[in-house]
């Protein structure tokens, strides 16, 4: 259902509020680039520091942007499930396509937990819904038999794997049924994830290069393997030391204020890169000839 390459937004800031021009800008940059969809509220748009409102109006205001052009993909993900329905409820009253569902975090509870609350998320909110393990960042991990068992609802379509356990994603392909999809939610190892029946990715380094990295998907999935690899191997070294940069959104965030597309802002607790990382990713950018901004390049 949802094939291809989707990129997790970053949220632009401005003394403090949200920059709304620079994230239309954004927004338009990729869907002109060829993206298959939008992220809006995910990790990488700092969305555990947005206030209610702004999550609100970063999800209407992306669906109003995209104007049906590319599906969004709202994050609605809470550890409190009586807030992920109301966030969900609300990304489907201004017209998401799909939400997006991350493990919760920090009050751990068990798979049976898990299975309640993703189950009640389903009965209140008739919209696609794709899961997120990401146990690097919840702790705790939602395991392939309680994905195979929540497939089974109606409404849950599909999971968002950052688990980076490649094991875990072939269970999951074998106990769910073909048509669920599993998304990468590691731009490391997407093409990976693509060869064992993935069938796209919930990108970061998309922000900056959308055109490429959605190649490296459709390639792959129409049967061009070799010019998926290798376009997916040209860039891995930039995504590498983009996404390794203190903690996601940090890294991405700094090469597109390097760019001028956004101010380098952040939400405490998260902080600018350090001196010394950003001119690594600087001269990482004019390796790849990407220092100019978007629509200039070389």
């Amino acid at each position: 259902m949802f094939r291809g390459a989707y990129t997790a937004l970053v949220t632009p800031f401005k003394n403090g509020q949200i920059d709304y021009s620079a994230f239309e800008a954004l927004i338009e940059n990729q869907i002109a680039k060829g993206i298959d969809g939008l992220v809006p509220c995910g990790t990488t748009g700092e969305s555990p520091t947005l206030t209610e409102k702004e999550h609100g109006e970063v999800i209407a205001f992306t669906v109003k942007t995209a104007r049906k052009r590319v599906p969004v993909m709202a994050g609605t993900g809470s550890n409190s499930t009586a807030e992920a329905i109301l966030y969900s409820r609300h990304a489907k009253e201004v017209g998401a396509d799909a939400v997006l569902l991350v493990c919760p975090y920090y009050n751990k509870p068990s798979q049976r937990g898990l299975i309640a609350h993703f189950s009640a998320i389903a009965d209140a909110v008739d919209i696609p819904q794709i899961l997120y393990t990401i146990p690097g960042r919840s702790v705790i991990n939602i395991n392939p038999e309680t994905i195979a068992e929540l497939s089974r609802h109606r409404n849950i379509v599909g999971v968002k794997e950052a688990s980076g356990n490649l094991e875990q994603m072939i269970k999951i392909k074998t106990l769910c049924d073909p048509d669920f999809d599993l998304i990468s939610g590691d731009d490391t190892i997407t093409l990976p994830v693509l060869s064992i029946g993935g069938v796209g990715v919930i990108s970061v380094i998309s922000n900056l290069i959308p055109q490429e990295t959605s190649r490296v998907v459709h390639s792959y999935l129409e049967g061009k393997t070799d010019e998926s690899r290798e376009l997916f191997m040209k860039y891995f070294e930039l995504t590498k030391a983009v996404v390794s940069v203190d903690s996601n959104p940090v890294g991405i965030k700094t090469v597109l204020a390097l760019r001028g597309q956004v101010t380098e802002e952040f939400r405490l607790p998260l902080v600018p890169a350090s001196s010394e990382a950003k001119e690594s990713l600087r001269k990482q950018l004019d390796r790849y000839g990407l220092l100019t901004p978007a629509g200039q390049r070389r």
